[in-house]
């Protein structure tokens, strides 16, 4: 491992480099490398302890004992552009994390991802004439047929393929010696969209808003450019607003980047985009393999792709000559990152715009309120579209008060056991906590009319608890602090934190009662519930449970856009961005989940959620209607989400947020403290707090420590710590105990989350 130390001077021929590794220490080791140092940002390779890791040149070493030589270096050319490097220094500082985790959460796969390479023959001398034909091959017969079948493949084809066909390397060794092919190792690019209708949509024919929305936007373009935030109703023409922001920015030979929050809007956002841009689109998420994400990141880098679309790890896409990032439902919690590096795409965005000297712009239909407060503070622009596009109104939208439904009835006992093959002849009527009247009516008038449903509710599996009659204790998970939620279909009790299964149980573990009841509500039970009620209905549920393989996705959303799906049953991925015109209800089973979380953000989420799923419905020529069930009709968030009020619902939040003082009023960082001990968790915890009241006077405010509002997750008691205050205090402490403070112990960690989203 290198040294502190002073040591000689290196031999001739060698340099010395400073590498950042991934990993979580917030220094940088120096190597010795033959030859002249490789540029800064060049993926090297080096032996660390008794291992090998890949790390990044930042630049020349200082002269250190036990200086150990770089094991190869693995770029002929920085794999780090000059830009994204500064970018990966100023989220390493910002967000207090070391820079080679950064660059290793900026990069596709760097340990394993390669080119995929293939032989193509290709004709390089064709022949013109039978006797000619007849003259060069003579009696070699496989060869000539080998030559007739690369000319009817337009004169190139695999090698591979050609074997599958009959034909030995020799053969084509053979067509070699004459000079009519020659073989090449090329590479393949890894193209998941490939087989994706390309070419020029619709032209696009701008309403009043929309011009006036892009020549603000646009006229900024090549003049340092500028952050805007987009605030536009559901279905008032969004998304084309970024295309064409984009084409124009195309035309100055510049690139874009478009960010969306969840994968599941990617199939939708990348179909329009190749229609509009053709192969010029390139696509990165974590649903592709490690190859297609490299062959995208690699043609994105050489200029052959000028527009990236993807997630949130996206914003790091090496777009060449950036023009314009857009950042689509800004709002979205996605967009943040749960691990180290915890940041933020849609922050992220609006710094390496302004770096750029491009235009960003953060569309949505319910900004976060931090963005609306930077857009009334004049640090962003505000642009609007009020109006829906085509006349289009938005959706009427119901309230069911859910207290007079009468009490929420528990599952059954032993809700995994083999269903019985007979059916009633009758239809069983749905508990009306579940499907209430109200909306039990308009979803069989939506399926006798043909129009399509979709319905909300944002937890998964069958039932959300276990619990026991008898003594009234609940089946938590062994790891986490949080009870089992029960999947019917797959007979297990699991946990949503950690993963852990079991079966589901038989008899309570406190007092071994086989009175037992299932309780609460999942997706997987309203799609049954649903099926029961409505016989011959075509339902579809798309939730973490259904979307695991690579193309569900796509596959659910193509299901329900080719009108093969009645009525869709999901999670909140089905709230996002979604534009299927034959919509035309909306339903919310349980509007209040989320709404008393003990979570600042609570409100603003559930507004934001109730608001998106709303606009759903009613983007056709068919008119929408929403049916909300709560418990709370008169909150303030359901009256704002009912009324389309997203000024009215900012108003009372930003108020509420004033006294006490929480964001955007203020700024945040949560520290968290854990460890498999629950004692050593507290103790560590106090520690910090002590340490940090020593270090900071005044400013920021240190809140707690207090047990996390989940205490347990995955065997690690938590206790966390809030800092709140301005952005400049909080980034010193932050360092501060980052450099400074002594570990409380072995099993002890501490997270650093600037500017936290959730702080359960």
């Amino acid at each position: 491992m290198p040294g502190t130390s002073a040591a000689p001077t290196p031999g001739p021929g060698t340099s010395l480099v400073k590498v950042a590794l991934p990993l979580p220490v917030r220094r940088l080791f120096t190597y010795r490398v033959t030859g002249p140092a490789p540029a800064v940002g060049t993926r090297v390779r080096v032996p660390f302890r008794n291992r090998s890791l890949i790390g990044w040149v930042l630049g020349p070493g200082q002269e250190v004992r036990g200086v150990r030589d770089v094991l190869a270096v693995l770029d002929s050319r920085p794999s780090v552009g000059a830009d994204l490097l500064e970018l990966a220094r100023w989220i390493s500082e910002y967000y207090v994390a070391p820079v080679g985790v950064v660059l290793r959460a900026m990069l596709p796969a760097p340990a394993t991802a390669a080119p995929q390479r293939r032989l193509v023959a290709r004709v390089v001398r064709p022949i013109g004439t039978l006797a000619e034909l007849e003259g060069v091959f003579g009696r070699a017969k496989r060869q000539r047929e080998a030559f007739e079948r690369l000319l009817e493949a337009g004169g190139r084809q695999a090698v591979a393929a050609l074997a599958e066909q009959g034909f030995s390397r020799s053969v084509v060794r053979g067509l070699e010696g004459k000079g009519l092919v020659r073989v090449t190792d090329d590479v393949v690019v890894r193209d998941p969209f490939r087989e994706e209708p390309v070419g020029e949509g619709e032209a696009f024919t701008p309403t009043a808003g929309q011009r006036r929305v892009l020549r603000r936007a646009a006229g900024t373009l090549g003049r340092g450019g500028g952050t805007f935030l987009l605030h536009g109703v559901t279905s008032s023409g969004k998304t084309l607003v970024y295309i064409e922001l984009i084409r124009r920015v195309l035309r100055r030979g510049e690139g874009a980047l478009m960010l969306v929050p969840e994968i599941a809007l990617t199939p939708q956002t990348v179909a329009r985009f190749r229609e509009a841009f053709g192969d010029l689109v390139a696509v990165l998420h974590s649903g592709l393999s490690d190859g297609e994400r490299f062959d995208a990141w690699t043609q994105l880098r050489a200029g052959e792709k000028r527009i990236a679309i993807g997630a949130r790890s996206a914003v790091f896409a090496p777009v060449t000559s950036l023009g314009a990032v857009v950042v689509d439902e800004e709002h979205d919690g996605s967009y943040k990152q749960s691990e180290s590096p915890r940041y933020n795409a849609r922050d992220v965005a609006v710094v390496r715009a302004r770096r750029a000297g491009a235009v960003c712009l953060l569309g949505s239909a319910t900004p976060a309120l931090e963005s609306w407060a930077n857009a009334h503070s004049g640090k962003y622009t505000l642009l609007e579209l009020p109006d829906r596009v085509g006349a289009g109104v938005l959706p009427e939208v119901r309230v069911v008060d859910l207290r007079s439904r009468g009490k929420p009835e528990s599952t059954a006992a032993r809700p995994a056991a083999p269903e019985s093959d007979s059916t009633s002849s009758t239809t069983p009527t749905p508990p009306p906590h579940i499907i209430s009247p109200p909306l039990l009516a308009a979803l069989r008038q939506r399926v006798a009319r043909k129009e399509q449903t979709i319905l909300l509710l944002t937890r998964r599996g069958y039932a959300s608890l276990a619990l026991c009659r008898s003594c009234g204790d609940v089946m938590e998970c062994a790891h986490c602090s949080v009870s089992m939620t029960l999947h019917r279909g797959r007979r297990r009790m699991i946990c949503h934190h950690c993963g852990h299964t079991v079966p589901p149980p038989r008899q309570c573990a406190r007092c071994e009662s086989a009175d037992l009841s299932f309780r609460g509500l999942g997706t997987e039970q309203v799609e049954r519930i649903v099926l029961e009620s409505l016989p011959g209905a075509r339902v579809a549920r798309m939730d973490v449970d259904t979307t695991g393989g690579k193309w569900s996705h796509r596959d659910i959303l193509a299901r329900v856009e080719a009108g093969a799906v009645d009525i869709l049953v999901g999670t909140q991925m089905i709230a996002k961005g979604l534009d299927f015109h034959r919509v035309t209800l909306v339903g919310v089973i349980n509007a209040d989940i989320g709404l008393h979380l003990p979570d600042f953000r609570s409100c603003e989420r559930t507004f934001q959620l109730l608001s998106q799923v709303a606009g759903r419905a009613g983007r056709g020529r068919l008119p929408g209607e929403v049916i909300i069930q709560t418990y709370v009709p008169d909150h303030y968030v359901v009256r704002a989400a009912v009324a389309h009020d997203y000024r009215g619902f900012v108003e009372r939040e930003l108020s509420a947020r004033t006294e006490p003082s929480y964001p955007p009023s203020v700024r945040m960082a949560r520290i968290l403290v854990s460890s498999p001990s629950q004692s050593e968790a507290l103790a560590g915890a106090e520690s910090l707090s002590d340490w940090l009241r020593g270090k900071i006077r005044g400013q920021p405010e240190i809140l707690g420590p207090a047990p996390a509002p989940i205490e347990k997750l995955h065997g690690r008691f938590r206790w966390h710590l809030l800092l709140r205050g301005r952005a400049a205090g909080i980034g010193r402490a932050l360092q501060a105990v980052a450099d400074d403070f002594p570990s409380p112990g072995a099993g002890v960690r501490l997270s650093l989350d600037r500017d936290p989203l959730h702080l359960m």
